[in-house]
């Protein structure tokens, strides 16, 4: 190194002290550099490839699903006054979310609490008249008919205190059709109007949704639903990558007449719907029996724009730390969880390849120890 760095200085051009010092620490640095790469490559570990047991079935996709999802429609005609939450705002239960315009209902309102005011005024006058005719026909001042016509008209005065307290429930629940509430806590997902739009009864205006739990919904093709019926596990791949087993399964007990398939339901646990909203993409899988197949683990898979590659340690070099590694493309079938990914061609049994395929792509790269994946 120093020898390289002498003739250059010694080339015809004459180079000052400090120049010749940069040059030294630049090739020190270099070969550094390069002693510290191969040694970083060296002795990766790999794992033999070979037929391990795992599930065959019917793979399909999917989608997650609140199970508590509300669309809250209009029960009362009028103008929205107003929309106070938009799509993705949280709510609580009972938090009013819409107004409908209530001059109406409230007037009704005000009314029934009129009649319910004379219908209580009528009740006493009734009442006091019925006692006092009852004294008087005990004393023998008035006849027996004149108490009969006093209780009849305090018993009308109790059946029209009655009806008028009807008449004010049933105006307060027609108010309340008015306010738009939230039915538990949750977000909301979407709105189908906006303030100054004419609501009628039925019009949905906003749709809620509960973050937890959560399902994934599969819709299993009619010619499948004999199979999928029997299998022995149920897999549902999450959008982070994680395969987890739902707590429940539930088949719906018809075929949808045009796409001729089945609806599933699979809820999750909490913990694994932990962050998952509705509408994400997930994988499901019917487990229905086992079977030897030719895997590698996921780890091992080198993959570069269309190729998909592992680092194969060559033949003869079964020692730790006296080989080295072959690039060799492969096709790869359906991936199996913590099994791998199952390998239709470019391996075979017996043959093992690199778990790190970054540092056995690195010069200097030896075989080290074989791993259980």
């Amino acid at each position: 190194m120093f020898q390289s760095a002498s003739r250059v200085l010694g080339s015809g051009r004459p180079l000052s002290f400090a120049a010749g010092a940069l040059l030294v620490i630049a090739l020190w640095g270099v070969q550094t550099g390069q002693a510290l790469a191969q040694a970083a490559a060296q002795d990766v570990p790999v794992a033999l490839v070979a037929p391990r047991p795992v599930g065959q079935g019917v793979e399909l996709d999917g989608s997650l699903q609140a199970v508590r999802q509300s669309t809250l429609s209009a029960q009362a005609s009028g103008r929205i006054a107003s929309l106070s939450v938009k799509a993705g705002d949280r709510v609580r239960a009972g938090q009013v979310l819409a107004t409908i315009d209530d001059r109406m209902t409230q007037a009704g309102v005000s009314q029934a609490q009129a009649q319910v005011a004379q219908a209580d005024a009528q009740l006493v006058n009734a009442r006091a008249n019925y006692e006092r005719t009852r004294d008087l026909v005990a004393q023998g001042f008035v006849s027996k008919s004149a108490l009969d016509t006093a209780q009849a008209q305090y018993k009308a005065a109790q059946a029209g205190a009655s009806g008028a307290v009807a008449g004010q429930t049933q105006s307060q629940v027609a108010q309340g059709h008015t306010r738009l509430t939230a039915p538990y806590d949750g977000w909301v997902l979407s709105t189908h109007a906006e303030a100054g739009d004419l609501a009628m009864p039925g019009t949905p205006v906003l749709t809620v949704y509960a973050p937890q739990p959560i399902r994934a919904v599969v819709h299993v093709p009619a010619s499948r639903q004999t199979l999928v019926a029997k299998a022995l596990a149920v897999e549902v791949k999450l959008p982070d990558g994680r395969w987890v087993a739902p707590m429940t399964r539930t088949s719906l007990p018809a075929a949808d007449p045009v796409s001729q398939t089945v609806e599933w339901r699979l809820d999750l646990a909490a913990a694994d719907a932990a962050g998952l909203v509705p509408g994400q993409q997930v994988q499901v899988r019917f487990v229905a029996s086992q079977a030897q197949r030719l895997t590698v683990p996921a780890q091992a898979v080198f993959r570069r724009g269309e190729l998909t590659a592992v680092y194969v340690a060559r033949e003869g070099e079964a020692t730790p730390g006296a080989g080295a590694f072959v690039l060799r493309a492969v096709r790869l079938g359906a991936s199996h969880g913590t099994a791998g990914h199952e390998v239709l061609s470019g391996l075979s049994g017996n043959e093992r390849v690199a778990l790190d395929p970054v540092r056995a792509g690195l010069n200097g790269a030896r075989v080290g120890a074989t791993v259980q994946p």
